[in-house]
């Protein structure tokens, strides 16, 4: 196996578990509604997650765990991801906030950095914001 493969291989595992992250936020609330269904199908696509991951994603309670990207940016930008499937239905419910808490602290945030981070958040995020718009706004 080459460097390469090992490589792809540990991307795709930190996809993989992103992706587990945010399928376990839209179905906080007992179900994946139609516009949280349309959300994780086009995170699969963006991630490569398989057919049969996405299933096993699904079924099965969160077993993957949390690897922080290295970059504040790429960081952010697990956030914006977890943001855009929770505001799917435009509104974020008590179960939400508390998994993207939970999260953003996994990603490497202080609790009051990822309190403060989530707060901002929730004030400008409309559900339509592109992420260099968020990355802007999140950053002042």
């Amino acid at each position: 196996m080459s460097f390469v493969d090992l490589y792809s291989s540990g991307e795709h595992r930190r996809n993989l578990a992103h992706f587990s992250s945010i399928a376990s936020l839209a179905a906080v609330d007992g179900e994946v509604n139609p516009q949280e269904k349309v959300l994780l199908d086009r995170f699969a696509r963006k991630l490569d997650i398989t057919d049969a991951e996405y299933a096993e994603v699904l079924k099965s309670d969160n077993k993957y765990p949390i690897n922080p990207p290295s970059t504040s940016e790429e960081r952010l930008e697990r956030l914006y991801d977890l943001f855009r499937i929770v505001f799917a239905d435009h509104e974020i419910d008590e179960e939400e906030m508390t998994l993207v808490n939970k999260y953003a602290i996994g990603l490497g945030y202080s609790s009051e950095a990822a309190t403060k981070l989530i707060k901002r958040s929730v004030q400008i995020f409309g559900g339509r914001l592109d992420f260099e718009d968020y990355l802007y706004l999140v950053k002042k």
